[in-house]
Protein backbone atom coordinates (compact mmCIF):
# COMPACT_ATOMS: atom_id res chain seq x y z
CA UNK A 1 0.00 0.00 0.00
CA UNK A 2 1.27 3.16 -0.98
CA UNK A 3 1.39 6.42 0.92
CA UNK A 4 -1.64 7.66 -0.97
CA UNK A 5 -3.86 5.23 -0.24
CA UNK A 6 -2.95 4.85 3.10
CA UNK A 7 -4.02 8.22 3.61
CA UNK A 8 -7.24 8.18 1.60
CA UNK A 9 -7.89 5.24 3.76
CA UNK A 10 -7.33 7.05 6.70
CA UNK A 11 -9.45 10.24 5.58
CA UNK A 12 -12.49 7.79 4.78
CA UNK A 13 -12.70 5.98 8.24
CA UNK A 14 -11.69 9.07 10.30
CA UNK A 15 -13.85 11.78 9.05
CA UNK A 16 -16.83 9.98 10.65
CA UNK A 17 -14.86 9.39 13.89
CA UNK A 18 -13.85 12.66 14.28
CA UNK A 19 -17.58 13.97 13.62
CA UNK A 20 -18.96 11.73 16.20
CA UNK A 21 -16.43 13.03 19.14
CA UNK A 22 -17.21 16.57 17.95
CA UNK A 23 -20.91 15.57 18.29
CA UNK A 24 -20.16 14.42 21.72
CA UNK A 25 -17.91 17.41 22.95
CA UNK A 26 -21.14 19.55 21.63
CA UNK A 27 -23.23 17.55 23.64
CA UNK A 28 -21.82 17.77 27.09
CA UNK A 29 -21.27 21.56 26.79
CA UNK A 30 -25.07 21.40 26.08
CA UNK A 31 -25.41 19.08 29.28
CA UNK A 32 -23.16 21.57 31.01
CA UNK A 33 -25.35 24.50 29.98
CA UNK A 34 -28.60 23.07 30.60
CA UNK A 35 -27.14 21.70 34.06
CA UNK A 36 -26.31 24.90 34.97
CA UNK A 37 -28.22 27.71 33.74
CA UNK A 38 -27.24 31.67 33.86
CA UNK A 39 -29.76 33.57 36.24
CA UNK A 40 -32.73 35.02 34.23
CA UNK A 41 -33.00 38.73 35.22
CA UNK A 42 -36.72 38.63 33.05
CA UNK A 43 -38.57 37.06 30.51
CA UNK A 44 -38.03 40.18 28.11
CA UNK A 45 -34.60 39.94 27.62
CA UNK A 46 -34.78 36.21 27.20
CA UNK A 47 -36.16 36.89 23.65
CA UNK A 48 -33.69 37.11 20.81
CA UNK A 49 -33.54 39.18 17.87
CA UNK A 50 -35.27 37.07 14.84
CA UNK A 51 -31.86 37.67 12.76
CA UNK A 52 -29.07 37.24 15.84
CA UNK A 53 -26.14 35.19 14.48
CA UNK A 54 -26.17 31.32 15.45
CA UNK A 55 -23.01 31.25 18.36
CA UNK A 56 -19.76 29.29 17.43
CA UNK A 57 -17.74 26.60 19.01
CA UNK A 58 -14.75 27.12 18.31
CA UNK A 59 -12.70 23.66 19.33
CA UNK A 60 -8.96 24.73 19.48
CA UNK A 61 -5.31 23.72 21.47
CA UNK A 62 -4.63 25.77 24.33
CA UNK A 63 -2.30 28.55 24.65
CA UNK A 64 0.65 29.06 26.57
CA UNK A 65 3.07 26.18 28.29
CA UNK A 66 1.14 24.11 29.28
CA UNK A 67 1.05 20.68 30.15
CA UNK A 68 -1.41 18.08 29.00
CA UNK A 69 -5.12 17.88 29.03
CA UNK A 70 -5.86 14.07 30.83
CA UNK A 71 -9.23 14.59 30.22
CA UNK A 72 -9.20 15.74 26.43
CA UNK A 73 -6.68 12.78 25.72
CA UNK A 74 -8.99 10.44 27.16
CA UNK A 75 -12.46 11.49 25.51
CA UNK A 76 -10.13 10.96 22.39
CA UNK A 77 -9.27 7.49 23.43
CA UNK A 78 -10.67 5.92 20.37
CA UNK A 79 -8.80 7.99 18.14
CA UNK A 80 -5.82 7.13 19.74
CA UNK A 81 -6.96 3.39 19.25
CA UNK A 82 -7.33 3.73 15.99
CA UNK A 83 -4.11 5.56 15.05
CA UNK A 84 -1.95 2.36 16.31
CA UNK A 85 -4.16 0.20 14.73
CA UNK A 86 -3.52 1.84 11.14
CA UNK A 87 0.11 2.76 11.86
CA UNK A 88 0.43 -1.48 12.37
CA UNK A 89 -1.95 -2.34 9.57
CA UNK A 90 -0.59 -0.16 7.26
CA UNK A 91 3.05 -1.59 8.39
CA UNK A 92 2.70 -4.98 6.82
CA UNK A 93 -0.04 -4.30 4.45
CA UNK A 94 1.11 -6.41 1.07
CA UNK A 95 4.31 -8.16 3.07
CA UNK A 96 5.12 -11.74 2.16
CA UNK A 97 7.16 -12.28 5.85
CA UNK A 98 4.73 -10.07 7.79
CA UNK A 99 5.25 -9.33 10.97
CA UNK A 100 8.12 -12.22 11.37
CA UNK A 101 10.62 -9.16 10.05
CA UNK A 102 10.41 -7.93 14.08
CA UNK A 103 12.18 -10.67 14.42
CA UNK A 104 14.68 -10.73 11.46
CA UNK A 105 16.06 -7.54 11.79
CA UNK A 106 17.55 -8.45 15.52
CA UNK A 107 18.47 -11.77 14.92
CA UNK A 108 20.20 -10.21 11.80
CA UNK A 109 22.10 -8.00 13.55
CA UNK A 110 23.07 -10.24 16.80
CA UNK A 111 24.38 -12.66 13.84
CA UNK A 112 26.55 -9.83 12.51
CA UNK A 113 28.33 -8.39 15.93
CA UNK A 114 28.16 -12.15 17.18
CA UNK A 115 30.75 -13.04 13.94
CA UNK A 116 32.39 -9.73 14.05
CA UNK A 117 33.31 -9.75 17.63
CA UNK A 118 34.44 -13.42 17.38
CA UNK A 119 36.73 -12.86 14.99
CA UNK A 120 38.26 -9.64 15.93
CA UNK A 121 38.66 -10.57 19.98
CA UNK A 122 37.97 -14.28 19.61
CA UNK A 123 35.24 -17.22 20.69
CA UNK A 124 34.74 -16.62 24.59
CA UNK A 125 36.43 -12.69 24.78
CA UNK A 126 33.13 -11.08 23.16
CA UNK A 127 32.41 -8.14 25.74
CA UNK A 128 29.46 -10.02 27.08
CA UNK A 129 28.07 -10.49 30.33
CA UNK A 130 29.80 -12.79 32.49
CA UNK A 131 28.46 -16.31 32.29
CA UNK A 132 25.91 -15.43 29.35
CA UNK A 133 26.66 -16.18 25.66
CA UNK A 134 27.15 -13.54 23.39
CA UNK A 135 24.32 -13.96 20.80
CA UNK A 136 21.86 -14.02 24.09
CA UNK A 137 23.17 -10.74 25.82
CA UNK A 138 22.87 -9.30 22.66
CA UNK A 139 19.54 -9.71 21.58
CA UNK A 140 17.78 -9.53 24.89
CA UNK A 141 19.22 -5.66 24.79
CA UNK A 142 18.65 -5.79 20.99
CA UNK A 143 14.89 -5.94 22.17
CA UNK A 144 14.10 -2.47 24.44
CA UNK A 145 16.63 -1.20 21.95
CA UNK A 146 14.61 -1.64 19.00
CA UNK A 147 11.31 -0.49 20.34
CA UNK A 148 13.01 2.55 21.45
CA UNK A 149 14.51 2.80 17.68
CA UNK A 150 11.40 2.45 15.90
CA UNK A 151 9.40 4.33 18.57
CA UNK A 152 11.83 7.31 17.63
CA UNK A 153 11.87 7.26 14.09
CA UNK A 154 8.00 6.54 13.43
CA UNK A 155 7.23 9.50 15.75
CA UNK A 156 9.59 11.57 14.79
CA UNK A 157 8.02 11.84 11.67
CA UNK A 158 4.62 11.23 12.52
CA UNK A 159 3.02 14.92 12.56
CA UNK A 160 4.69 15.33 8.46
CA UNK A 161 2.80 12.26 7.23
CA UNK A 162 -0.71 12.65 9.02
CA UNK A 163 -0.09 16.18 7.70
CA UNK A 164 -3.56 16.12 5.80
CA UNK A 165 -5.41 15.35 8.87
CA UNK A 166 -3.72 18.21 10.95
CA UNK A 167 -4.63 20.63 8.36
CA UNK A 168 -8.10 19.42 8.35
CA UNK A 169 -9.40 19.97 12.23
CA UNK A 170 -9.03 19.76 15.24
CA UNK A 171 -7.71 16.62 17.51
CA UNK A 172 -4.84 16.71 19.99
CA UNK A 173 -1.99 16.21 18.24
CA UNK A 174 -0.41 14.28 21.27
CA UNK A 175 -1.98 11.29 19.92
CA UNK A 176 -0.10 10.71 16.79
CA UNK A 177 3.31 10.83 18.46
CA UNK A 178 1.78 8.33 20.93
CA UNK A 179 0.14 6.16 18.28
CA UNK A 180 3.36 5.36 16.36
CA UNK A 181 5.42 4.61 20.27
CA UNK A 182 2.16 2.17 21.14
CA UNK A 183 2.13 0.39 17.12
CA UNK A 184 5.97 -0.47 18.41
CA UNK A 185 4.66 -2.74 20.91
CA UNK A 186 3.43 -5.65 18.36
CA UNK A 187 7.19 -6.05 17.21
CA UNK A 188 8.41 -5.82 20.78
CA UNK A 189 5.98 -8.78 21.57
CA UNK A 190 6.83 -10.91 18.43
CA UNK A 191 10.11 -10.51 19.42
CA UNK A 192 10.23 -11.49 22.88
CA UNK A 193 8.45 -14.60 22.25
CA UNK A 194 11.54 -15.57 20.36
CA UNK A 195 13.55 -14.45 23.17
CA UNK A 196 11.82 -16.92 25.68
CA UNK A 197 12.58 -19.70 23.17
CA UNK A 198 16.29 -18.67 23.33
CA UNK A 199 16.24 -18.80 27.21
CA UNK A 200 15.24 -22.06 27.03
CA UNK A 201 17.44 -23.01 24.62
CA UNK A 202 20.22 -21.90 26.51
CA UNK A 203 18.72 -23.50 30.03
CA UNK A 204 18.77 -19.88 31.89
CA UNK A 205 17.18 -20.14 35.25
CA UNK A 206 15.25 -16.82 35.85
CA UNK A 207 14.20 -16.16 39.73
CA UNK A 208 12.24 -13.40 40.90
CA UNK A 209 14.09 -10.68 39.56
CA UNK A 210 11.53 -11.37 35.98
CA UNK A 211 8.77 -9.50 38.13
CA UNK A 212 10.67 -6.40 37.25
CA UNK A 213 10.45 -6.69 33.88
CA UNK A 214 7.80 -4.89 33.20
CA UNK A 215 8.97 -1.78 35.11
CA UNK A 216 11.88 -1.52 32.74
CA UNK A 217 9.52 -2.19 29.59
CA UNK A 218 7.52 0.99 30.87
CA UNK A 219 10.95 2.69 31.32
CA UNK A 220 11.53 1.69 27.79
CA UNK A 221 8.43 3.41 26.71
CA UNK A 222 8.63 6.77 28.49
CA UNK A 223 12.09 7.13 27.05
CA UNK A 224 10.92 6.66 23.47
CA UNK A 225 7.86 9.11 24.28
CA UNK A 226 10.25 11.50 25.96
CA UNK A 227 12.38 11.85 22.78
CA UNK A 228 10.16 11.12 20.34
CA UNK A 229 7.87 14.51 21.26
CA UNK A 230 11.39 16.38 20.84
CA UNK A 231 11.70 14.94 17.36
CA UNK A 232 8.17 15.43 16.33
CA UNK A 233 8.03 18.83 17.27
CA UNK A 234 11.15 19.63 15.66
CA UNK A 235 10.62 17.44 12.76
CA UNK A 236 7.13 19.30 11.72
CA UNK A 237 8.88 22.89 11.84
CA UNK A 238 12.65 22.03 10.86
CA UNK A 239 12.62 19.23 8.34
CA UNK A 240 16.19 19.01 8.32
CA UNK A 241 15.51 16.70 11.50
CA UNK A 242 13.89 14.13 8.80
CA UNK A 243 17.29 13.62 7.94
CA UNK A 244 18.63 13.85 10.98
CA UNK A 245 16.96 11.10 13.09
CA UNK A 246 19.02 8.12 11.48
CA UNK A 247 22.38 9.49 12.76
CA UNK A 248 20.47 9.85 16.01
CA UNK A 249 19.12 6.15 15.99
CA UNK A 250 23.29 4.85 14.66
CA UNK A 251 25.21 6.69 16.96
CA UNK A 252 22.35 5.84 20.16
CA UNK A 253 22.76 2.38 19.38
CA UNK A 254 26.55 2.21 19.58
CA UNK A 255 26.24 4.94 22.85
CA UNK A 256 24.00 2.80 24.38
CA UNK A 257 25.19 -1.14 25.80
CA UNK A 258 23.22 -3.32 22.80
CA UNK A 259 26.30 -4.81 21.36
CA UNK A 260 28.43 -4.75 24.62
CA UNK A 261 28.06 -5.06 28.49
CA UNK A 262 27.90 -1.77 30.72
CA UNK A 263 30.74 -3.75 32.68
CA UNK A 264 32.98 -3.77 29.66
CA UNK A 265 32.79 0.36 29.26
CA UNK A 266 32.74 0.81 33.15
CA UNK A 267 36.08 -0.62 33.20
CA UNK A 268 37.78 1.52 30.72
CA UNK A 269 36.27 4.84 31.67
CA UNK A 270 36.94 7.29 34.93
CA UNK A 271 33.92 7.46 37.29
CA UNK A 272 32.76 11.09 36.29
CA UNK A 273 33.00 9.39 32.34
CA UNK A 274 30.39 6.80 33.03
CA UNK A 275 28.33 8.38 35.06
CA UNK A 276 27.82 10.84 32.00
CA UNK A 277 27.51 8.05 30.34
CA UNK A 278 24.39 6.73 32.53
CA UNK A 279 22.73 9.98 31.49
CA UNK A 280 21.36 8.13 28.75
CA UNK A 281 17.98 7.08 29.42
CA UNK A 282 18.56 3.61 27.41
CA UNK A 283 21.63 2.63 29.55
CA UNK A 284 19.54 1.75 32.66
CA UNK A 285 16.94 0.77 31.08
CA UNK A 286 18.94 -1.83 28.59
CA UNK A 287 20.73 -3.32 31.74
CA UNK A 288 17.61 -3.48 34.06
CA UNK A 289 16.36 -5.39 30.81
CA UNK A 290 19.07 -7.89 31.28
CA UNK A 291 19.63 -8.37 35.09
CA UNK A 292 16.05 -9.10 35.33
CA UNK A 293 15.92 -11.98 32.19
CA UNK A 294 19.20 -13.34 32.72
CA UNK A 295 19.37 -12.73 36.17
CA UNK A 296 23.41 -12.14 36.61
CA UNK A 297 24.71 -9.87 38.67
CA UNK A 298 23.94 -7.23 41.33
CA UNK A 299 20.61 -4.85 40.30
CA UNK A 300 21.95 -1.58 38.22
CA UNK A 301 20.14 0.65 40.83
CA UNK A 302 22.35 3.74 39.96
CA UNK A 303 22.20 3.77 36.38
CA UNK A 304 18.37 2.65 36.47
CA UNK A 305 18.64 6.16 38.81
CA UNK A 306 19.95 7.99 36.26
CA UNK A 307 17.85 7.08 33.42
CA UNK A 308 15.14 7.81 35.30
CA UNK A 309 16.21 11.21 36.00
CA UNK A 310 17.22 12.00 32.32
CA UNK A 311 13.64 10.24 30.88
CA UNK A 312 11.60 12.04 33.49
CA UNK A 313 13.22 15.38 32.45
CA UNK A 314 13.14 14.85 28.69
CA UNK A 315 9.65 14.02 29.03
CA UNK A 316 8.48 17.01 31.28
CA UNK A 317 10.31 19.84 28.75
CA UNK A 318 9.00 17.95 25.55
CA UNK A 319 5.89 17.92 26.56
CA UNK A 320 5.88 21.20 27.46
CA UNK A 321 7.59 22.23 24.26
CA UNK A 322 5.13 19.81 22.04
CA UNK A 323 2.27 21.82 23.71
CA UNK A 324 3.70 25.02 23.52
CA UNK A 325 4.15 24.45 19.21
CA UNK A 326 1.08 22.36 19.12
CA UNK A 327 -0.93 25.66 17.97
CA UNK A 328 1.58 26.02 14.53
CA UNK A 329 1.67 22.68 13.52
CA UNK A 330 -1.02 23.24 11.15
CA UNK A 331 0.65 26.09 9.58
CA UNK A 332 4.22 24.48 9.03
CA UNK A 333 3.47 21.16 8.48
Amino acid sequence: MDRTTSLDMTEQIIDPLLETQNVRDNAELADDAMASPAPIANAEHQESPPNAPIPMLRIRPTSGWRAVDLRELWRYRELLFFFTWRDIKVRYKQTILGATWAVIQPLMTTGIFSVLFALLMGKGNEPTVPGVPYPLSTFCAMLPWQLFAFSLTQSGNSLITSQNLITKVYFPRLVIPLSAVLSGLVDFAVAFAVLIAGLLWYQVQVDFSLLMLPVFVLMALGASVAVGLWLAALTAIYRDFRYIIPFIVQFGMFASPVVYSTDSVKSKLPDWAFQLYSLNPMVGVIEGFRWSLLGTGDPPGLTVAFSALMTTLLFVSGLLYFRRMERTFADVV
